[in-house]
């Protein structure tokens, strides 16, 4: 039986996936109610997003009102500190999911690329609780996943690594910490680190990109792993390194374009272009709402968060931008959505 994950490029160069397998078991919850935040007073599904500030890193929580614009519920130290790849200008930390969620699980999981650490949040609508902080098994933890209980960091120092956890004990997964033999010290290092970590849809395995071409390819992956490619589509946009998907279309940014590009992916696997919308400059990270009818763009060079609507074809609609950052600072990578209250 074969499962397809679809995946975008990430960073520029030539894509390298890997498959792991992961296991099938958490550890108890370790977890109380979660606090924090200033609650804002709207019903909205949060938006989180991190601030990769390298004096203090920060989670930053938004709530949509109901014409899907922002407004600022919260900010929590994340007990760590941000940083920035060599070379990166928009992506600081050149990856993808520098912050990820489980609303199922109330969790909230992000990287403190310049502690060399991780952050675990328990996250109740836009309440977050102090952070619980472990070490993130390697140097420069830029992406982390998060799905039933357990947490994979990849961390993009030296060779780059994985490291497991049971999300709610903290302890390392044993035999889950493995190097990716990569060749450390290659310039510019911010197109030579790997770039984003995540699960395939039915959970079973790990995927690890390190960096591609600017183009949208899917892939089907094996029982035992092995990767095949169905398809592959450019944009004619530049710098498409961030996808993200609302469950039936995905959006890519095109950092070097400052615009989102939206795709259908056909019943074999295929991916198609549906539309291309402006964003403000330099889009980064990005998600989509859990009930697929909003989309929010963090961008790199401005600092800001654009929130749009997504219709029925496919096709965006802005209805506002905020900015996360405090004055004087710049980051701004890692963006999740949670579940409403």
């Amino acid at each position: 039986m074969r499962h397809t994950f679809r995946l975008a490029a990430l960073a520029g160069a030539a894509v390298t996936l890997s498959a792991l397998f992961v296991p099938a078991v958490a550890g108890a919850d370790g977890f109380g109610p979660g606090h924090g935040g200033e609650g804002g007073g709207r019903s909205g599904a949060p938006v989180y997003v991190l601030t990769n500030d390298p004096t203090g890193n920060e989670v930053v929580t938004y709530v949509p009102d109901g014409q899907g614009a922002l407004h600022l519920a919260g900010r929590v130290d994340t007990g760590g500190l941000g940083v920035s790849v060599p070379g990166a200008v928009v992506d600081k930390l050149a990856s993808q999911g520098g912050l990820a969620s489980d609303p199922s699980d109330g969790l909230l999981v992000g990287v403190n690329g310049g502690s060399d650490t991780i952050s675990v949040f328990h996250a109740f609508g836009p309440y977050v609780s102090a952070p619980r902080v472990v070490a993130s098994g390697g140097s420069t933890p830029v992406s982390v996943a998060v799905r039933g209980g357990l947490v994979y960091v990849l961390n993009a120092g030296g060779a780059g690594s994985i490291q497991g956890y049971y999300a709610h004990s903290l302890t390392p997964i044993p035999g889950s910490n493995q190097s990716l033999g990569l060749t450390p010290n290659v310039a510019p290092a911010f197109l030579h680190t790997p770039g984003k970590i995540g699960f395939t849809p039915d959970g079973r395995h790990l995927v690890v990109t390190e960096a591609a071409t600017s183009a949208l390819t899917t892939y089907a992956v094996a029982g035992n792993g092995t990767l095949t490619e169905l398809g592959s589509i450019t944009n004619g946009a530049a710098a498409l390194c961030w996808v993200a998907t609302n469950g039936t279309f995905f959006f890519g940014a095109n950092a070097g374009s400052a615009t989102v590009t939206s795709y259908t992916v056909s019943s074999n696997g295929a991916p198609g272009v549906v539309a291309t919308t402006a964003t403000d400059v330099g889009p980064v990270d990005l998600a989509a709402s859990l009930d697929g009818r909003a989309l929010y763009v963090e961008t790199g060079a401005g600092d800001l968060l654009d929130s749009f609507s997504v219709r029925a074809d496919g096709t965006l609609v802005a209805t506002g931008s905020v900015a996360p950052e405090l004055p004087g600072h710049s980051g701004l990578e890692g963006i999740a959505v949670g579940g409403s209250l």
